[in-house]
């Protein structure tokens, strides 16, 4: 029988209802979104080209405010205070020519 086994190190949460995130970075005048692409219980992972402009302005330990869109689109989006945790390019991967931008949620405001 071939089960699927959960590799992941952290469980799914309520972090699961999101589908994309929407910020900007300070000075600067664009709304940047984003989709989700994976997700523990306190953070997720965000995919970004490598030639993005919005690289050049994220750093890891940068806190932002981001906006939350929940994949049931009836429910408003949540306002999310969240810290870059790492940021990791993909040379050979699935993701070739993108980075991951893991975050970290700190708090919902």
């Amino acid at each position: 029988m071939n089960e699927s086994v959960e590799k992941r190190s952290e469980p799914r949460t309520d972090l699961e209802k999101y589908h994309s995130v929407e910020f900007n970075i300070p000075g600067l005048d664009f709304l940047y979104q984003f989709k989700i692409w994976n997700m523990s219980s306190k953070g997720m992972c965000l995919l970004v080209r490598e030639d993005s402009d919005v690289l050049k302005h994220l750093k890891v330990d940068n806190v932002l405010d981001m906006k939350c869109y929940a994949t049931d689109s009836s429910l408003p989006p949540d306002n999310l205070k969240i810290q870059i945790k790492h940021i990791t390019q993909d040379e050979q991967g699935r993701f070739k020519g993108h980075s991951l931008v893991g975050l970290l949620v700190l708090e919902k405001r």
